[in-house]
């Protein structure tokens, strides 16, 4: 098999562990060792600390004990907060991808926000949700499963705040199980219903924070995957990490995402063995994955089909701009099939071929040039499907498709900063433009015609040439890979 080249290897690294990295990083990588490449990719750089992000104060909160009480006015003003807040924490998250100095974090977050899938139209909620799998993401498996099961978000989403010793309800612990830890297949019926007894009594007040209420739990003796003991929720986390299944069950989900959507088992076995001898330690397993030399194999490089949230992402990062109304971005993304905080069902969104159809293929390449010519927004978005049972919240997924709506036929204004891209291609000579602008763009670029490149250019400037071309490589079927 043919030797990769370091660029593309190292072009892989930067999309597989980000959003895409500049010619001027690779460049950079180039002239460093890989283990030490990977090391500060995984561990972050050192002088920034990720700001937490929020759009809510808990003080600016109405107060939740009084909502029963509250009149017409009220609800509408707190359905308004909610709405509005989810918007701009949607927009304040896609900023931190498009800026982030330590990519891998959010690529983590985003990773978790699908495995973890949340739907919850309480901004403080999603808030604190998505503060949980940025902060912990990369951190251990078991802080993070704990953490994501004791927000007020998930425990209202799966229904555990009605999980009581009387009435004991099996959405949260079903899930646990099936979604978040070891896969169908693995427990039984009977592990869910004692699993579902142990939770009873896991809630939250109405300031959002988490509540173990003991007067609801159920305190008799339950046997889970093969332990009998009095145990709580706390007891069946820990009853699931030990299984080892947990552990293949994560791994081969991140070699999904991070590596190539058709699974090696024998790879994801020797993965998972040290995920689970680390007790569960995602950074170690993120390195391990990148340091591998298959990790850089040919058949890895440019298989998957970027999501609709990292091409935005890519692009933006790519070329920096801003957006007039920075809520378009909710559109494209829409469109495309990924609207963040809005997971079509509790199993996420489930990727690579599904990101692709006739018509959403068309609009993504369509994308790099309604953005940079600045032209008008003319596919309607689809509505959002409410979640089953999502009963009051019903009116507030209504009010975000009816925003999306008023966004059909504007025109998209995007104040483009090209000066960083330009410079990347300063030395190049003119005859070579084209090739190195698709090579830095593209992970697999052989089905490029550079003759058409040339025919649809912009020959009356350096400048118009480079923008142009770059425009219309960003408008390939090559570039929804990654």
């Amino acid at each position: 098999m043919a030797v990769v080249p370091e660029q593309i290897q190292l072009q892989h690294l930067g999309w597989r562990a980000g959003f895409g990295a500049n010619p001027a990083e690779v460049r950079s990588w180039a002239k460093k060792r890989r283990k030490e490449v990977v090391r500060k990719i995984v561990l972050g750089p050192a002088d920034i600390t990720p700001e937490t992000i929020k759009v809510v104060d808990e003080t600016d909160l109405p107060d939740y004990r009084r909502q029963r009480n509250m009149g017409a006015e009220e609800r509408k003003a707190v359905q308004r907060m909610n709405v509005n807040g989810v918007k701009d924490l949607n927009v304040m998250w896609t900023h931190a991808m498009i800026n982030s100095g330590h990519p891998l974090q959010e690529k983590m977050a985003l990773f978790w926000h699908g495995h973890f899938a949340c739907r919850t139209q309480n901004v403080l909620f999603n808030q604190q949700l998505l503060q949980v799998i940025r902060q912990h993401g990369l951190g251990n498996f078991g802080t993070l499963l704990t953490e994501v099961s004791k927000s007020p978000g998930m425990l209202a989403f799966l229904n555990n705040q009605q999980n009581r010793k009387q009435r004991p309800n099996e959405n949260f612990a079903r899930e646990v199980m099936e979604l978040f830890t070891m896969g169908r297949g693995n427990y039984t019926e009977k592990d869910i219903k004692e699993a579902a007894r142990a939770f009873t009594g896991w809630g939250y007040d109405e300031m959002g924070q988490f509540r173990f209420r003991k007067n609801l739990h159920d305190e008799r003796s339950k046997t889970i995957l093969g332990k009998t003991g009095m145990f709580d929720g706390d007891d069946v986390i820990k009853i699931l990490l030990e299984q080892k299944q947990t552990a293949r069950y994560i791994t081969a989900k991140i070699w999904r995402y991070f590596v190539n959507e058709t699974e090696d088992d024998a790879r994801i076995d020797q993965l998972a063995a040290k995920f689970y001898q680390s007790n569960y330690d995602i950074r170690g397993l993120m390195q391990e994955i990148f340091m591998a030399d298959w990790f850089y194999d040919r058949q890895h490089i440019g298989s998957r089909i970027k999501s609709p949230v990292e091409l935005i992402v890519g692009l933006r990062r790519s070329i920096p701009m801003q957006f007039e109304q920075e809520e378009a971005m909710l559109v494209f993304q829409r469109v495309m099939g990924q609207t963040l905080f809005y997971p079509p069902n509790v199993a996420g969104w489930p990727g690579g071929r599904s990101w692709i159809d006739s018509s959403s293929l068309m609009f993504r390449m369509r994308v790099p040039q309604i953005i940079l010519y600045s032209q008008e927004f003319n596919i309607r978005p689809k509505e959002i499907t409410p979640e089953m049972g999502e009963g009051q919240n019903y009116k507030m997924t209504m009010q975000v498709n009816e925003f999306l709506k008023k966004q059909y036929a504007r025109k998209v204004n995007a104040n483009v900063d090209w000066k960083p891209f330009l410079e990347d291609f300063k030395d190049t000579p003119r005859e070579k433009l084209a090739d190195e602008i698709a090579a830095s763009l593209l992970m697999r670029n052989k089905g490029i015609d550079k003759q058409l490149l040339e025919k649809y250019s912009d020959n009356s400037s350096r400048e118009n040439y480079i923008k142009t071309v770059t425009i219309d490589v960003m408008s390939t079927p090559e570039y929804q890979l990654c």
